[in-house]
């Protein structure tokens, strides 16, 4: 459970935290996010909440999506 700073709000912080698992490997490229039913899940958010994390991982470059199937990891820019 994320213990909730209150100078953000919860998506930004679920978004780091997703981010920093990416960064240590826990997500490696191409591999699934967790859906926003497993966010809403993990941690006791909202599914509105969950969605935003999706789309600004997204708007961010750091994951991208496949229509049905969910959010993946993106490879770095300079990976590509």
């Amino acid at each position: 459970m994320i213990e909730w700073r209150l100078n953000a709000p919860k998506w930004e912080q679920v978004a780091d935290v997703l981010k920093a698992r990416i960064a240590d490997g826990t997500y490696p490229v191409d591999s699934p996010l967790p859906s926003e039913h497993q966010l809403v899940a993990e941690f006791d958010i909202a599914r509105g909440t969950a969605r935003k994390v999706l789309v600004r991982l997204r708007e961010e470059g750091v994951a991208y999506s496949v229509r049905g199937i969910g959010t993946f990891v993106k490879a770095p820019k300079d990976e590509d």
